[in-house]
């Protein structure tokens, strides 16, 4: 018995040296460090590039933005409302970004004032100008993170970023495939007034919306494409280009017999009633509260100058540009010289654009997107930013560059990425009015 059980103990300790099969005491090989991180969906995997390139090209733009602002030390002595602070980053939340905040502190008091005189402003500038979904969720996530506003303000919008470039890329694959889709993300990162995708601006939260839209009616997906349409109707008033874009493609799916056999009748039609909803619903909201049914667009057009006019003063800048002169309205010669640039770029870009046949939304979102940027009075310098949203424009400049090697890719976005924090952010933060 004595040797039975000698036996039995050593064999039990051999087996645990060996590490039998079946023993838990089995000496594990060392894990590998990729072992210990989080494991990824597989469906996230393939978005992993193009955020990482936006991601670095983003911060080596907002780098060179620091030091230029730091050399050139002007913000220091500006209005902290108008492109100044105490520090580099207090110029995030300038301008557009302190009406923001000033929503998302204390609300809204519709009223429209009126100032008298024939001059260029006759109502005084109103909050409600500003639509409601982006200072909302400013002062949810201060509320539940304690975040300041001003810092919950740079996360919604950073986080929002990177939700539109993962979306630029989801609609971008579709048509040019993964590495296009990864180089369309890196262009968005360095587009001329890509600066506020990481400032207290509204735009990020409207790419992304706008992107993941236009990618819900590419993959059949109407109730979704509606939802994001509505939710983008309480973001911008120049939701009304996604709406209409939404609505156009739904519309045309219903019309045709191949549309309704393959899209079926009820997700179209659902997504063309309820795209247009958030918007109209703020616009009347306001009307409602200040007791006038058009106080949304008087207050636009007499409070900040902006209305459409067929292109009137679009014209009117080119025409004082090409001579030399600067007889005109918002007129800031940097901002205003890189702006006519893209202007002029615009019909290669969009005849590129169609040469991919892309799908109608994205056609109508885009053409309608320039048509309202160039048709409206506002200040022209700022047509880098407002063309910002109009993302298709970069699918056949990503096309071409997926064509490269990676050194050659590696040596535009870092040129670029550079170049970026002058023009797409200094430019429009320091030298002009974003």
């Amino acid at each position: 018995m004595d040797t039975a059980a000698d036996d039995t103990v050593t064999d039990g300790s051999r087996g645990a040296r060996e590490g039998l099969p079946g023993d838990s005491r089995k000496e594990r090989p060392p894990r590998d460090l990729r072992t210990w991180l989080p494991s990824l969906p597989d469906a996230a995997r393939p978005y992993l590039p193009a955020l990482a390139l936006y991601a670095v090209t983003k911060l080596v733009g907002l780098a060179v933005f620091a030091s230029l602002l730091e050399y050139a030390g002007d913000y220091k002595g500006k209005n902290p409302r108008f492109g100044g602070g105490a520090h580099w980053w207090d110029v995030l939340a300038t301008w557009d970004g302190w009406w923001y905040l000033q929503v998302a502190e204390h609300g809204y008091s519709p009223s429209l004032v009126r100032l008298g005189g024939d001059g260029l402003f006759t109502v005084q500038q109103n909050s409600v100008a500003f639509f409601p979904l982006y200072p909302a969720l400013i002062r949810m996530v201060s509320e539940t993170t304690g975040l300041g506003l001003y810092g919950s303000g740079i996360l919604v919008s950073v986080v929002f970023s990177f939700v539109a470039a993962a979306g630029i890329f989801a609609v971008v694959r579709l048509i040019a495939g993964a590495r296009a889709g990864t180089v369309a993300a890196g262009l968005w990162a360095v587009a001329p007034g890509a600066g506020v995708e990481w400032a207290v601006y509204s735009e990020s939260l409207f790419v992304a919306i706008a992107a993941w839209a236009c990618y819900a009616v590419m993959t059949k997906r109407w109730v979704a494409a509606g939802l994001l349409a509505f939710t983008a109707g309480l973001n911008r008033p120049t939701s009304a280009v996604l709406i209409g874009a939404v609505g156009l493609a739904a519309l045309v799916t219903v019309a045709r017999p191949s549309g309704r056999r393959e899209h079926g009748v009820r997700g179209p039609v659902y997504a063309m009633v309820v795209a247009p909803l958030g918007l109209l619903g703020y616009i009347a909201w306001v009307g409602y509260s200040t007791g006038e049914a058009t106080a949304y667009f008087t207050l636009q057009r007499e409070g900040w100058a902006h209305f459409f006019d067929y292109g009137a003063y679009t014209l009117d800048v080119l025409r004082n540009l090409a001579v030399g002169k600067g007889d005109y309205v918002f007129a800031f010669s940097t901002p205003d010289l890189l702006s006519l640039q893209l202007v002029l770029a615009l019909p290669f870009l969009i005849a590129l654009m169609l040469r991919k046949k892309p799908p109608l939304v994205l056609v109508a979102y885009t053409l309608a997107t320039i048509i309202t940027v160039l048709g409206t009075q506002q200040m022209f310098g700022n047509t880098m930013r407002y063309l910002l949203p109009a993302f298709p424009l970069l699918l056949a400049p990503a096309a071409a560059l997926a064509r490269l090697k990676l050194p050659s890719l590696a040596v535009f976005f870092t040129t670029a990425a550079l170049a970026s924090g002058w023009y797409a952010h200094y430019v429009i933060f320091e030298l002009g009015v974003p």
